[in-house]
């Protein structure tokens, strides 16, 4: 592993982009742009405000990895998030998406790093693919978040990622501060 923070592969639709709010505000609203269509858009300004916040501090460097990645620029700009990478940049749909998102994870690993999924359809439940699911959470490396669409990311999901971003952090800082002595 690397002393590089988590890459957090992040999707919208059921994870960002909600039908009710977890949080406890009314969530905001916007329009996009995609494949033609103008879409909805419901999300809760306080985990923009916790994903922006983890990014900032280094802690995560997030890559979208979504349907949106063709078109996620106007995403950031009405979320008022920073320009995250992309996991693919292709306008992917279906199962062709579903197979960049797994290969994107894998790459992550691959990379040596962490891995963090939020994704309400494609994160491997250890239930329902329980080979895959261990795969990718061996060694402790990742922490797979499956959120339910109506809702996604909730308060809970966002303490649990900032602590998995966190435990290497205070690893690294915990053996720097012994071999300084």
């Amino acid at each position: 592993m690397t002393d590089l923070p988590p890459v957090w592969l992040l999707d919208v639709d059921g994870v960002i982009n909600i039908r009710v709010s977890p949080w406890h505000s009314a969530p905001y609203n916007g329009r996009a742009y995609d494949n033609g269509r103008e879409w909805k858009m419901r999300w809760a300004p306080q985990l923009i405000a916790r994903i922006r916040d983890l990014h900032k501090a280094g802690l995560v460097e997030v890559r979208w990895c979504t349907t949106w990645c063709s078109n996620v620029d106007q995403l950031e700009r009405l979320f008022k998030l920073p320009q995250f990478g992309r996991a693919f940049t292709e306008d992917l749909r279906g199962f062709a998406c579903s197979e960049a998102k797994l290969a994107a994870a894998r790459a992550v690993l691959a990379e040596g790093r962490r891995l963090i999924w939020t994704d309400d359809v494609e994160v491997p439940l250890p239930n329902q693919e329980p080979a895959l699911h261990a795969e990718l959470t061996a060694g402790g490396r990742a922490l797979l978040i499956r959120p339910d669409e109506r809702g996604g990311l909730r308060p809970e999901h966002m303490d649990e990622i900032e602590a998995f971003a966190r435990a290497e952090v205070d690893t690294v800082a915990a053996s720097t501060e012994g071999s300084a002595a």
